[in-house]
């Protein structure tokens, strides 16, 4: 059963760095294509960002600019998210996801991944 767990969030300021950790078991993050999306109260769910089953190349939300960076360890079977700059408008539970196709190009739409993480806060104040 593959399960994904999310790690690393909290209550930052305005402008501060943070990283967020999703720790998978039950498939290799190698084999997989490995996102990021958030959800802020009264919003659907957004794609922020993924890596391709490579890892070599990360596709981002436009909301995202060039501030946030997704990175992998594999012999962790880690997945990251480093996020810099924040601002109150990033404020939101992060979802860690997974798909099972080794696909080249990450889908946005949540209905494409069928392993998600239970989800860490993060809070941005002013």
């Amino acid at each position: 059963q593959v399960q994904l767990v999310e790690s690393g969030g909290g209550l930052v300021q305005v402008g501060d760095s943070l990283r967020l950790s999703c720790a998978v078991s039950g498939r290799a993050i190698s084999r997989a294509t490995m996102a990021w999306f958030r959800q802020a109260p009264g919003k659907e769910r957004e794609f922020v960002g993924a890596l391709d089953w490579r890892g070599y190349t990360t596709y981002w939300a436009d909301s995202v600019g060039g501030r946030f960076t997704i990175s992998r360890d594999n012999a962790l079977n880690t997945v990251y998210l480093r996020m810099n700059a924040l601002k109150p408008e990033d404020s939101a539970i992060y979802f860690c996801a997974s798909a099972a196709s080794a696909l080249l190009v990450p889908p946005r739409s949540p209905a494409e991944y069928d392993a998600w993480g239970q989800g860490t806060q993060v809070t941005v104040s002013s």
